[in-house]
């Protein structure tokens, strides 16, 4: 596959949501974008069974929101469009859990939570936004490194990775891979560049 179309551009694939019916450009959505709605609903407080809840309660609100949804960033980018839909899915789970009564109180008693429920439940008060903004960005450097994997020598995204991701020492990456330390500082320079000219480009895209 041509590693161009891995990650589609954002008109693209969100033209084809259209089509209920076009389950590999939904999957490429999920894909693309689960680990960004869940991070996001774990950091708001959610557990992992209620984070997974709203990416697919998010998934379904997209899903019927898609034929009404035009895409023109003169008038609304898709990520604030879908930051509204993953919002409110996280706002519900914050208002049922903190109108649910602790275990050791009988629904009668007056929960000690009452009183900042609203206050826990406002999206704002959680700083969703600003989550948003900062997992909007990681995803898209996630994005942009997948992509580079995709395209170059195996064995360069390998020193990279073992140097930049995974820190490792100079030394310990010539080591275990036999190469020289001009050939890990080369793979660093030339794939970060590659990075961040597909961030760049996925930054316009993915708005």
């Amino acid at each position: 596959m041509n590693p161009e179309e891995l990650i589609p551009t954002r008109r693209s694939l969100l033209s084809r949501l259209k089509d209920w019916d076009d389950q590999e450009s939904w999957k490429d959505f999920f894909d693309t974008y689960w680990k960004l709605v869940y991070g996001v609903a774990i950091k708001s407080g959610l557990s992992d069974p209620e984070a997974q809840d709203v990416v697919q309660e998010t998934v379904l609100s997209v899903a019927k929101k898609m034929h009404h949804f035009k895409y023109d960033p003169a008038t609304g980018s898709f990520k604030n469009w879908l930051l509204l839909i993953t919002r409110r899915r996280i706002s519900d789970h914050l208002r049922k859990e903190y109108r649910r009564p602790p275990k050791h109180e009988s629904p009668q008693e007056p929960s000690s939570q009452t009183g900042t429920i609203e206050q826990l439940a406002d999206p704002a008060e959680v700083k969703i936004d600003q989550m948003w903004d900062e997992a909007w960005q990681k995803n898209l450097l996630d994005v942009a490194i997948r992509k580079v994997k995709a395209e170059i020598d195996p064995r360069q995204f390998q020193i990279f990775d073992s140097y930049v991701l995974k820190e490792w020492p100079v030394k310990e990456v010539k080591k275990m891979l036999g190469v020289s330390a001009t050939q890990v500082y080369l793979a660093k320079h030339r794939i970060s560049a590659l990075i961040k000219k597909e961030l760049k480009k996925l930054e316009t895209e993915m708005l």
